[in-house]
């Protein structure tokens, strides 16, 4: 293995793990699989995951052949100083578990509006899952509802963003297998350490750490930019 993709690798197997962990995704996957049978939870929520990071690395990837490398590089300098600070104040101005109420207000109401009963929604999947032939359960609206839940909820998101600029300036093959990698980590993590996991996090500590990574991201992209 190259030592283009090992830099690639690590530096998204860290990006990603700092992003995500007490990420609103990470959030909506524990809540998720409090309710639903964990395997289809975490199948659906890791799914959508990769197929955001394999586009995200993608467009990363295109865009040096669409711009200059020297532009490309200076792009993505200025999105990893700006995610830090974003980060740095986000851990300064945003209290603990402010996101998992917030997630966890939005898949009651979704829960109600749906008219399914929140203590017994686990039984009532697993006894459907019996009925249903083995192939199909992998396509069941569980998998769908975490699917789309996870994938439209990382759209746009500033990790998503820097996935692509991290592709933009270091290997896509290493960005791509660090960034799976880590969205394993997460969302099994997520998926059966539940709630109260999430719980225990600590928010401000980990937007503090990924303030400074991708600063330091940032400063590295802007210094390869002027040796270059």
């Amino acid at each position: 293995m190259s030592l283009s993709v090992v830099q690639g690798f690590s530096k998204s197997l860290a990006m990603t793990v700092l992003s995500e962990i007490g990420d609103k995704t990470f959030f909506a996957a524990a809540i998720l699989a409090m309710r639903h049978p964990r395997r289809y939870v975490l199948a659906g929520c890791l799914s959508a995951l990769i197929v955001m990071t394999i586009l995200s690395a993608a467009v990363g990837w295109a865009a040096p052949n669409l711009i200059s490398r020297t532009l490309t590089k200076h792009i993505a300098t200025i999105l990893f100083l700006g995610f830090g600070f974003w980060s740095l104040w986000d851990a300064f101005h945003e209290g603990d578990s402010e996101e998992l109420a917030e997630v966890e207000a939005e898949l009651d109401a979704d829960l109600q509006a749906n008219g399914k009963p929140k203590a017994n929604g686990k039984d009532d999947d697993d006894t459907k899952k019996k009925n249903r032939p083995f192939f199909s359960q992998f396509f069941s609206p569980i998998f769908l509802k975490a699917f789309t839940i996870t994938f439209f909820g990382e759209w746009g998101d500033k990790s998503q963003i820097a996935t692509i600029g991290l592709a933009a300036a270091e290997n896509p093959l290493g960005v791509v297998l660090g960034g799976i990698l880590g969205q394993a980590l997460c969302q099994t993590a997520a998926v059966f350490g539940g709630k109260s996991l999430a719980k225990q996090i600590s928010e401000k500590f980990i937007a503090l750490s990924g303030g400074v990574l991708f600063i330091v991201f940032g400063i590295q992209s802007y210094f390869s930019t002027v040796d270059s």
